[in-house]
């Protein structure tokens, strides 16, 4: 049986980029908002990892929770997206890193108009 011969650590930052491409990558988004002020003071204060784009990560005893702000496409059902967002960001984290997943978080900010 092999034993493991010490720890891996994965950055936070690791964790926002998997979010942020796990996100914009769903249909319906067009793409991704910006993190409020007060998050990315808690950032700066060691609670979390914010970036500006509009991803919000913070690992509590070995769990990841993920904040993703969101610009939706047009004539999207917004319920059905960030439902969709919830799933495949938790299961983006699950397969690449093994961590397991508190919460995925959705705020949608912003829906774009049609350009036509």
């Amino acid at each position: 049986m092999n034993q493991p011969f010490g720890t891996v650590t994965i950055a936070p930052d690791v964790l926002s980029a998997i979010v942020s491409l796990t996100a914009q990558d769903v249909a319906g988004v067009a793409r991704l908002g910006s993190v409020p002020g007060q998050q990315r003071v808690g950032s700066m204060l060691g609670s979390g990892t914010a970036n500006a784009d509009g991803v919000a990560i913070r690992v509590v005893d070995d769990s990841v929770s993920a904040d993703c702000y969101l610009i939706a496409q047009p004539d999207v059902n917004l319920l059905d997206l960030g439902a969709r967002v919830q799933s495949a960001v938790t299961e983006a984290l699950n397969e690449m890193v093994g961590m397991p997943v508190s919460a995925v978080n959705v705020y949608i900010q912003d829906v774009e108009q049609n350009r036509g």
